[in-house]
């Protein structure tokens, strides 16, 4: 699989992007962020029936991090990934990632800046050390653990089905879906999940998941397995015709569909790592990651 999620889908619409954007987050460098009051702890805004995905153990203490080895925090991203980073009707940057880099600064009380570049130059930017920290939904594979410092997983990748509104099925297990028709893409990992575990369901492998959608509404497959990220994204959208819904549970073994998303450091940069890290789980507790999930995932992904 590539190191890159959903990039195969992005890929189509790329343009070439040689420049990059700078947008400034957070504090202006010399503001006086000890001064500023911690806000309060307050229940998650949750939306009906979309679970909230929970990523930090509420029984780890996040400890006071030192903040004066991080001044500033540089983020890289791209812009052609919807809903995790893309360019606004201004042309700004924005989206789940972006969102989240502007949360760690407020959290932090540190200036920081986002940088736009081209995603496959994203990693030599970080190496030549152009910017701090990679926030542009990169899977966490062994190679980036191996080359990088990485911060706790904030997002998985699962996988999920989804159905036609009109068929008559409740729940997504093997038993349930025997002598059922599904659909995935060709090629993938979510492919071969279905083939060992699935046994008893005809699957019906089709070259794009574009034509593993139209064979779906056009009632030829009884469901399609995939992303469950990008089915959420779809199923959101005008280009589903409201036609359809998820069914069953989220699938999230690491084996198939990797360990989640995470963001990306130089390595030896353990003051950073160890700052976001205190940050994401503040953002977690404060349910100011909540908010921003629900924004980015009105449906959900789980």
């Amino acid at each position: 699989m590539r190191a890159w999620i959903g990039k195969a889908l992005a890929m189509a619409g790329l343009a070439a992007f040689a420049g990059c954007a700078l947008v400034l987050l957070g504090r202006p460098p010399g503001a006086a962020a000890q001064e500023a009051p911690v806000p309060r702890p307050r229940p998650a805004e949750t939306a009906p029936d979309v679970v909230i995905p929970s990523y930090w153990d509420p029984r780890r203490r996040s400890e006071r991090v030192d903040l004066t080895r991080v001044p500033q925090i540089r983020f890289l991203t791209e812009d052609n990934y919807p809903p995790f980073n893309f360019a606004g009707a201004d042309g700004q940057p924005v989206g789940f990632n972006v969102d989240i880099a502007r949360a760690l600064c407020e959290e932090l009380r540190v200036p920081c800046t986002i940088q736009v570049r081209r995603w496959d130059t994203l990693l030599e930017s970080l190496d030549r050390n152009a910017g701090d920290a990679i926030i542009a939904a990169q899977a966490i594979t062994p190679d980036i653990r191996r080359r990088y410092e990485i911060s706790d997983r904030y997002l998985e990748t699962p996988a999920r089905f989804v159905m036609r509104k009109d068929t008559a099925l409740t729940d997504a297990t093997p038993e349930a879906l025997a002598g059922r028709s599904i659909a995935v893409v060709s090629g993938t990992a979510h492919e071969a999940y279905i083939q060992a575990f699935f046994k008893s369901s005809a699957i019906r492998r089709y070259p794009t998941l574009a034509e593993a959608r139209k064979a779906l509404s056009e009632r030829d497959v009884d469901t399609l397995f995939g992303d469950g990220i990008t089915h959420a994204f779809w199923l959101n959208g005008q280009a589903s015709g409201d036609c359809c819904r998820f069914l069953g549970q989220a699938f999230t073994e690491n084996r198939y569909f990797g360990e989640g998303l995470a963001i990306v450091m130089r390595r030896g940069n353990d003051p950073l790592r160890l700052a976001i890290n205190h940050a994401l789980q503040r953002l977690w507790e404060r349910g100011v990651y909540a908010d921003l999930y629900l924004k980015a995932f009105p449906v959900g992904i789980y």
